[in-house]
């Protein structure tokens, strides 16, 4: 095959991978073998139809093996951090809290239902720990010592 007709390969590979298809990122290191096949070839170096293929093959397995977790890691979309990362954050409390009762807080600049889960009061303006969340309820505790 001709250095051209591996580079066009790898282009048309390259771009399913990028344009039309969610493969998981292997196209792009399979479309990476066949361009580097192409370029070995437009620099002279002449082999065989089965050493092209060998070349392809070592190079595409090679990089993906070595390479794809961590581009790929690097690459995609971050998801925003889950609601459970608030655990163990503070929160400020605009009210007296009794242990069992509940009220709204802000936190984060979101208005949250707080609930007292420990079995000590929480003064208005005291930070109390966020110990679990429950949908729209934080269940915080007082965190004096």
């Amino acid at each position: 095959m001709p250095w051209w007709g591996w580079v066009i390969i790898g282009t048309l590979l390259f771009s399913a991978e990028l344009f039309a298809i969610g493969a998981g990122f292997y196209l792009v290191f399979i479309g990476a073998g066949a361009i580097t096949v192409g370029v070995v070839m437009l620099f002279g170096i002449n082999l065989p139809v089965w050493g092209q293929v060998l070349l392809f093959a070592i190079l595409s397995i090679a990089s993906m093996l070595l390479l794809r977790r961590q581009l790929y890691d690097k690459l995609r979309f971050r998801t925003p951090d889950p609601v459970d990362s608030l655990v163990g954050d503070r929160v400020i409390m605009s009210d007296y809290l009794a242990p069992g009762e509940s009220c709204r807080t802000q936190h984060r600049g979101s208005t949250w239902t707080a609930v007292n889960v420990g079995n000590k009061p929480i003064a208005a303006g005291d930070s109390a720990s966020i110990g679990s969340i429950d949908g729209f309820t934080l269940n915080v505790e007082n965190d004096e010592i």
